[in-house]
């Protein structure tokens, strides 16, 4: 078992998580768009029909890309990256994206956000498996003693955007979804995201 085998019930019952629904961003800021996305985002959003992979390379890594340098590059961006925790209890395998609080460097350390891709542009399908990524990214943390111990979540299929948060057991699944015409809201939320103190591990009031 891996991380793109859990369903979001399977990880509920396996972690002992209470999951809720809530309005996590609500006041969330919208972040202009710069002109460089906006034509990445006008160049890449008819050929990212054709496949998972096109719609992750010209729609989700220009947006985090963007976020990355709005926040003055406090957080690194790996792709495709291995966070093999537990592989007793299905925590392993292969992660679309991690989002770590640490300089570009080949080793992850300190994650803050998974973000999974969605299969056939199944959201809710690909709860389950961020969740479990994010319980592996926690338990990364407390392994390395990085002091971040609530984690965020994220699952798109390019076009859409669904965010999550683990704090102790509870797992909030935002009850707003977030689309790319309005891609002012999806970088607020990863800024509000990126923007919690390290140290404290708690998000800015959102």
């Amino acid at each position: 078992m891996s991380y793109s085998d859990f369903k979001l019930d399977t990880v509920r019952k396996a972690f002992g998580l209470t999951i809720i629904s809530s309005p996590l961003f609500e006041k969330a800021e919208t972040v202009p768009v710069t002109d460089w996305l906006k034509e990445a985002i006008d160049k890449g959003l008819p050929l990212a029909l054709m496949s998972e992979k096109a719609r992750s390379e010209l729609i989700v890594v220009p947006i985090l890309l963007t976020s990355r340098e709005l926040s003055r590059n406090v957080f690194s961006i790996y792709s495709g990256q291995r966070l093999d925790i537990d592989p007793d209890k299905g925590l392993t395998g292969e992660c679309d994206f991690i989002l770590a609080k640490t300089p570009p460097i080949p080793v992850i350390q300190a994650p803050l956000m998974m973000l999974a891709e969605a299969e056939k542009n199944d959201i809710e399908g690909g709860l389950g498996q961020c969740a479990a990524q994010m319980i592996g990214a926690r338990l990364f943390n407390q392994q390395e003693g990085s002091g971040i111990s609530t984690i965020y979540g994220c699952v798109t299929t390019g076009e859409a955007w669904q965010f999550l948060k683990l704090a102790d057991n509870t797992l909030s699944i935002d009850s707003r979804r977030y689309y790319i015409d309005r891609i002012d809201k999806i970088l607020g939320v990863l800024q509000a995201i990126v923007a919690c103190d390290a140290s404290e591990n708690d998000a800015p009031e959102i």
